[in-house]
């Protein structure tokens, strides 16, 4: 792991496409795990900033070290959501600091495709586009997390996370800057970041899925990769199914007006 932290700095040159110039405040330095970084720092669009060391945003944590465990206390992270399915969760056990509060989110999770059903959606193609705009599972899935953020106290912070950090947990991260109003760009930015932090995973990933599917490593890179589109699918299939995007808040989340205005006034600067 820590091999995989040290190559971003190889990787330095995509920041700033990814739209990451501040990527030294926002990744936190952990050595047993990728792409966990600060969702603070972001303007909206009335001027304000996002709150840094509030949100945290995370791929797998089961390999944190000792060390990490001790930063993750220091940035008073000690309520933590799992949006990875029973099993999957089950397979790689968070690591986390004794007084931690973690919560299970499994909803939509424990029904995704095996390694082998998803070589047959690879091949088929329109995986992630069909993924991200069935908006069923996001209410229960989302809910928890959402309630903790109105009462999570002033000196805390909280941590969501799911295997890569970059699909479940992506959304869930767009739907928090959506409600703080932080603009679409920004938000895809932020989302489509994911690419470059997981990059010394994906070696990994897509030879497998080469072996299953019998694709290139180039056609396996291009049906993973996260695009802007992705997001822009979730919105779009929110507003299909609820009207707007402020429904789906007040209708599954239970965040109405009230709940948005203590969202902004908690999380803003």
């Amino acid at each position: 792991m820590k091999k995989y932290i040290l190559s971003f700095a190889v990787l330095a040159p995509f920041f700033a496409s990814a739209q990451l110039a501040d990527s030294t405040q926002r990744l936190v330095h952990v050595q047993g795990a990728l792409n966990f970084r600060d969702v603070g720092g972001y303007k909206t669009t009335d001027g304000k900033t996002v709150a840094w060391g509030k949100v945290y945003r995370s791929a797998d944590v089961s390999k944190l070290t000792d060390q990490d465990l001790q930063t993750l206390d220091q940035k008073h992270i000690h309520t933590v959501f799992d949006f990875r399915g029973r099993q999957e969760a089950a397979a790689a056990p968070d690591k986390l600091p004794a007084n931690t509060r973690y919560q299970l989110c499994p909803a939509g999770s424990d029904s995704l495709p095996s390694p082998t059903q998803m070589a047959t959606y690879l091949k088929q193609g329109g995986f992630l586009e069909k993924f991200y705009s069935d908006p069923t599972p996001f209410g229960a899935r989302y809910k928890p997390l959402f309630q903790q953020l109105l009462t999570l106290p002033a000196d805390e912070a909280v941590m969501y996370h799911c295997t890569g950090g970059r699909d479940r947990t992506g959304m869930a991260t767009a739907l928090f800057l959506y409600a703080l109003q932080v603009s679409e760009s920004t938000i895809e930015a932020d989302f489509t970041a994911s690419n470059v932090y997981l990059q010394p995973m994906h070696s990994h990933m897509f030879k497998g899925l080469q072996q299953l599917t019998g694709m290139d490593e180039a056609s396996i890179r291009k049906a993973m990769e996260l695009r802007p589109e992705h997001i822009r699918l979730m919105f779009a299939g929110i507003k299909k199914q609820y009207g707007s995007v402020e429904k789906f808040f007040e209708t599954e989340l239970g965040i109405g007006e009230k709940e948005v205005k203590v969202l902004r006034e908690k999380y803003l600067n």
